[in-house]
Order: structure tokens, then C-alpha cells, then sequence
């Protein structure tokens, strides 16, 4: 079994996309006044690798908390632009994915998306009952139409619109 990390690293001022919250991190108590160490995080709720949800872009739709655990892993697969999609699967793309890809992505049916995709199609995609996960890394060690399991469960926000994930792809054993 081989675990591929996916995740990007948080830290105190990274970029962030345009308009969106800094990322403070600031040590709070250290071990040499209370004998340990603890963060306070501040950030939004698309910070680094991240998922969105339905009610990211649309008022009416889920939120985290409507959105059952289970939705957020599965059996997936990297694929490219040129490509019939597996129905059922999560999809990985490496490519810049835009709204021309709209039409064959919804017939695949798949769970969640993965990769660079744009505003607009992530837009038709929440819709659609898609998730979204962006800021990936590490696309490129997913073996290319092969099964892998991906894991990339959100914080338990109460009426959250997205949150951090901590992404994983866990390579199957033939």
C-alpha cells in the first residue's frame, strides 16, 4: 500500500486567492510559560487544499453538515481532458479543466472532483451536487487510470461552506 500526501502546507502568510482572509498562525502559550504549546488559526474557509461545498456558490443548496461523511472518499482515478471518465468515481485532473467539460463530467457521475478546475464549471458543478476539491498537490505521482482510494474529510463546521481537508490517496495493492 502507498499513501500519497495531496495536502498543501498551512503557514502564517501564505497566498490565498484574491479577496479571501489572511492566514495568521501565532503561538498562543509556549512550553516555557505553560509546558506546552498551542495555536490560534486564523484563516477562511478556503484555505490551502480544500473542499467546497454546494452552498459555497448557492444559497439554497447543502451545507457541510447536510452533506453525510461518506461523500467525502472514495474509490477514484486521475484522468485527462482527452478521455472517456469511469461513471462513479471521484475524478483527478492535472489539466486546467473548464466548461466545455461540463456535459461529459456530469454523464460520469461522479462524487467529487479534483484538480484545476474553473470558476465557472465549479459553479455548474456545485449545482450539480459535485464536490470540489482544490489546491492539490502532488497530482502527478497518482498512477494515470488506475484505482486509488481518496480520503478528504472536512472539519465539522456547523453551516459550513467548505473547509480545509487533509487529502490522501491510498494506491491499491494489486
Amino acid at each position: 500500500m502507498q499513501v500519497i500526501d495531496l495536502t498543501m502546507q498551512i503557514y502564517d502568510g501564505m497566498e490565498v486567492y484574491e479577496g479571501d482572509p489572511e492566514v495568521k498562525i501565532e503561538v498562543v502559550h509556549g512550553y516555557e510559560s505553560h509546558s506546552w504549546k498551542l495555536n490560534r488559526l486564523e484563516m477562511g474557509s478556503h484555505t490551502g487544499t480544500h473542499v467546497d461545498v454546494f452552498s459555497h456558490m448557492h444559497r439554497d443548496k447543502e451545507t457541510l453538515d447536510d452533506i453525510p461523511i461518506d461523500r467525502f472518499f472514495g474509490k477514484s482515478q486521475r484522468v485527462s481532458l482527452l478521455e472517456e471518465y469511469p461513471i462513479g468515481k471521484g475524478l483527478f485532473f492535472i489539466e486546467k479543466v473548464d466548461i466545455m467539460e461540463f456535459d461529459k463530467l456530469i454523464k460520469a457521475k461522479p462524487s467529487f472532483i479534483g484538480g484545476n478546475i474553473t470558476e465557472a464549471l465549479e459553479r455548474k458543478l456545485l449545482k450539480n451536487n459535485v464536490l470540489c476539491y482544490t489546491n492539490l498537490i502532488n497530482l502527478d505521482k497518482l498512477p494515470k487510470g488506475t484505482d486509488f482510494m481518496f480520503y478528504g474529510l472536512p472539519l465539522r463546521i456547523k453551516e459550513g461552506d467548505g473547509s480545509p481537508v487533509r487529502a490522501i490517496a491510498i494506491l491499491l495493492d494489486e
